[in-house]
């Protein structure tokens, strides 16, 4: 007797969720998540996963494409399932499409706030934006390069990623060739590339607690005409420059990868707070003081909050502020914020998992007449929201006053990828 062959389901792709996946229903009713599906896609499934309510599946082939599906540039995409990028199988409009109702439903869902979805700013350049890109070594070098998209113990050997700065790619090619220059206990190699256009080779280790072949590395790179700050970050060591410029960029603080439009954002940030001069304005996780610059330009006086200790003292060197208009804090958000003057307004810019319970009870005990949030991720941003709208309680006299969300504009900052970044005005109630 012949072995009965599995029924494969088909199902029409109806969305796009936070994270990438296209979104459908299976025939007993529950929602199933598809990667590397489009709106619109008849799709047959493959490796079904039953979770309660939900399902996961791969794409075993597309019967009928959408409309927004089209080719992806980038071959390490579909050959080695790269999971760096979500959306290159979209065109441009429709992966705004696609974040418009990211954000939109998160605010919805999540939030609970009742929100149309808002207009996401294009990019200025789909590809080639990044600054940075950090690759993870395995097989002692043999392997440098990103994690497939569902299976993150799983390495492919990167040769180029399309949405880098070619500058950096053209780094990495030369890099590639003489691998065997790298540390034996290396686990990550980081590409960046700083404001000036200088090339930054960072690499991290486990263990080793030398590189005499830095240096060698550096003359390589050199002859091709591909110089680079080499940086070596031993283990339980701080990074240092190892080769290279001795008073190099500090290229492990954070900055955003999409420098261009990350000023842009910015920009429009401060724009939400109207006038500030001789305002008290908080910048709360201030990086390396991109916005608390942008403030002080306008006559703003400035209390800052930035975990980094590096990226303050950056923040100091790049930025010649007269003392009386910025006051720098390092510490935890959440530690300091009952320690700040009482602001006038607040700018808020947090990492994906938002701000700490302390920091939006904090905000709302100041009662600043403005509070502009910036957010990269739609999920902790709907959540902070719904804390920072939540009404008071009339009969407590000590409840803390509410905002309501008066403003929302959504940028497309990671082209190629279901990431998007988000910008709210919040006005005092």
């Amino acid at each position: 007797m012949n072995p009965v062959e599995p029924v494969r389901e088909t199902v029409n792709i109806a969305r796009i969720a936070a994270g990438g996946d296209g979104v459908g229903k299976l025939g007993d009713g529950r929602t199933v998540f598809v990667p590397r599906t489009a709106p619109g896609d008849l799709v047959e499934l493959n490796n079904l996963q039953l979770h309660g309510r939900f399902a996961r599946a791969r794409l075993l082939r597309v019967v009928e494409p959408g409309p927004g599906r089209t080719q992806p540039r980038c071959p390490h995409y579909e050959q080695d399932e790269c999971g760096g990028c979500q959306l290159q199988h979209l065109t441009n409009e429709h992966q705004l499409a696609a974040k418009r109702a990211i954000v939109g439903d998160a605010l919805r869902r999540i939030g609970h706030l009742e929100v149309d979805d808002s207009e996401v700013e294009p990019s200025d350049r789909e590809w080639g934006y990044r600054s940075k890109l950090t690759l993870a070594v395995a097989a002692a070098g043999r392997r440098i390069g990103l994690h497939r998209y569902d299976r993150p113990g799983e390495l492919f050997d990167l040769t180029r990623c399309h949405i880098t700065a070619p500058s950096l790619m053209d780094l990495w090619e030369e890099v590639r060739s003489h691998r065997g220059l790298l540390p034996a206990a290396a686990k990550t190699v980081v590409l960046r590339l700083d404001r000036e256009g200088g090339r930054h080779l960072l690499v991290q280790v486990m263990g080793q607690r030398s590189w005499s072949e830095a240096q060698a590395l550096h003359d390589r790179l050199a002859a091709q005409g591909k110089t680079a700050t080499i940086w070596w970050s031993p283990e339980g060591g701080a990074p240092r420059v190892v080769a290279g410029a001795p008073t190099a960029y500090p290229a492990t603080v954070f900055e955003q990868v999409h420098p261009g439009l990350g000023d842009q954002i910015r920009r429009f940030a401060v724009d939400q707070l109207g006038e500030i001069a001789d305002r008290h304005v908080w910048d709360l996780y201030a990086g390396i003081g991109e916005t608390s610059e942008m403030l002080t330009e306008r006559g703003a006086k400035v209390e800052s909050v930035e975990v980094d200790g590096r990226a303050v003292a950056a923040a100091e060197r790049r930025h010649s502020v007269p003392a009386d208009r910025v006051q720098r804090h390092v510490g935890r958000a959440e530690h300091l914020v009952d320690r700040l003057r009482r602001p006038d307004m607040v700018i808020t810019n947090p990492p994906r998992t938002g701000m700490d319970a302390r920091v939006v009870d904090a905000i709302r005990a100041a009662g600043p007449r403005r509070v502009v949030y910036v957010s990269c991720d739609p999920a902790t941003l709907a959540r902070d929201l719904a804390r920072l709208t939540a009404p008071p309680d009339l009969s407590d006299s000590s409840a803390l006053p509410s905002y309501r969300l008066t403003a929302l504009r959504s940028f497309d900052l990671f082209p190629q990828t279901a990431h998007v970044e988000s910008v709210a005005l919040l006005e005092a109630v």
